[in-house]
């Protein structure tokens, strides 16, 4: 603003979207920020886990003194709102796919997720249930780890190959720079797994 003194002056006004994508890519492409970008994000992935079947026990030691998941750059944590990745760990029944969605659009973007043991891939032993739900038709898994239950060193490597792709696929700064990522668009409910609570 540039004023004489006597009430009159100038404003220069622009629009703020256009300056902040500029700046985004400024950072991003021309600073070279976004390979730190993913670096920090692969880093320091804060795990949220829901324990539905017996992969919890498997989970729990991956993060024992023996295992040591936390070396890796991930720490369980019991907030949403403070976690950037969800593990599902076993069997999600209709029910408990409302609360998996409600965790998940609670937490903050970029977000993960990783399907834990043979039930969160595709049912396992209740493969034919009428009451269970895919963890893939909730929320976009990223990484699946086989198994009945999978040892903890499985979980261990899916968190190494999750960092993985978030370095090489520039996905955290991709985020950050697009506002949203578009290879996860496609997990949408179809129907609303929340109708039996709202009534």
């Amino acid at each position: 603003m540039d004023g004489n003194g006597n009430g009159e002056g100038k404003v220069y006004v622009g629009n703020i979207n256009v300056s902040a994508r500029k700046a985004r890519k400024l950072l991003m492409s021309d600073l070279k920020l976004g390979k730190l970008v993913d670096w920090g994000t692969a880093f320091s992935l804060w795990p949220i886990h829901l324990t539905t079947s017996c992969c919890g026990c498997e989970f729990a030691a991956a993060w024992s003194p023996r295992y040591d998941n936390e070396q890796h750059g991930a720490l369980p944590w019991i907030g949403p709102r403070q976690t950037n990745m969800i593990i599902i760990e076993g069997t999600v029944t209709k029910k408990m796919a409302c609360a998996v969605r409600i965790v998940w659009e609670q937490m903050p973007q970029p977000k993960f997720a990783i399907a834990m043991g043979a039930c969160a891939l595709d049912g396992g032993i209740f493969y034919n249930s009428y009451n269970i739900v895919r963890p893939w038709q909730i929320v976009p898994v990223d990484v699946y780890i086989p198994g009945c239950p999978p040892r903890p060193e499985s979980v261990a490597k899916s968190i190494i190959m999750l960092q993985k792709k978030i370095r090489e696929k520039q996905v955290a700064s991709k985020f950050v720079e697009e506002g949203w990522r578009p290879d996860k668009e496609y997990v949408i409910p179809k129907e609303d797994l929340c109708s039996w609570w709202r009534g």
